[in-house]
């Protein structure tokens, strides 16, 4: 499992929150995501089914934007930050 971090911007409310952690719930490969106000998702995702540009792609899908500083890589493999 690898974890990505990602600054999600737009997000104003609980309603975004659940926009968004639903949003990535729904991609396979994905495990535990964590979506939180002012506007930071953590994904812990199988990188054999899915990728970082996936999940970044599914947030902008959502009608939600990511900082500039998503574009560097930021996925590691680790336990995840999601818990």
């Amino acid at each position: 499992m690898q974890t990505e971090t990602m600054n999600v911007t737009g997000m104003t409310c609980g309603g975004c929150v659940s926009k968004v952690t639903q949003a990535l719930t729904a991609v396979p490969g994905v495990g535990r995501v964590d979506v939180s106000l002012p506007g930071k998702a953590c994904v812990d995702f199988d990188e054999k089914l899915t990728s970082r540009k996936r999940l970044q792609s599914v947030v902008k899908g959502a009608g939600y934007g990511l900082a500039a500083d998503n574009e560097a890589p930021t996925s590691r493999t680790r336990n995840g930050c999601c818990g």
